[in-house]
């Protein structure tokens, strides 16, 4: 089974936020984790994830960070997990926050905690890593395997 890893260096500007969602919507895009998670909508919500732990690396530590995006090959009828993690090196623990009303900060990590189906924070030398998992839906065989192994006639090249 084929693994993937890639990372980014992100400098500890709000700027760097998009660039880590271009960057891991290009990972998905090149087609790099896409055999993992090859549903549109749960790309989507790693792009969100991408945001939200970027963001807080950005705000909340003011130093650089590495993010990472980890994801194994396809297991037709299997979910996969494909992990995102923030490495950087600021002791403070992530502290989830109570955002009221119009408050425009203060979700990150209660959307982490919603959009993922697992997420943790450790420590990791001087400074810690924060991360999530998304198991997403692998694709199953192509239409005319799943037919042909039923027995059900399939034209060539269809």
């Amino acid at each position: 089974m084929q693994e993937l890893e890639k990372q980014l260096e992100v400098a500890p500007e709000p700027a760097e936020v998009g660039r880590a969602r271009r960057w891991v919507r290009a990972q998905l895009e090149r087609g790099q984790a896409a055999p993992a998670c090859p549903d549109q909508a749960q790309q989507d919500t790693l792009v969100l994830l991408v945001s939200e732990l970027v963001t807080n690396a950005v705000v909340h530590t003011g130093r650089p960070a590495v993010l990472r995006l980890t994801a194994r090959g396809r297991r037709p009828g299997r979910n996969v997990p494909v992990r995102l993690e923030v490495v950087d090196d600021s002791s403070r623990a992530p502290r989830p926050r109570r955002a009221e009303g119009e408050d425009t900060g203060g979700r990150g990590l209660e959307l982490i905690d919603v959009l993922a189906d697992r997420w943790g924070w450790q420590a990791e030398g001087r400074g810690k890593r924060v991360w999530c998992e998304l198991d997403c839906a692998s694709a199953g065989p192509p239409v005319a395997e799943s037919r042909a192994e039923a027995g059900v006639q399939v034209p060539a090249g269809y």
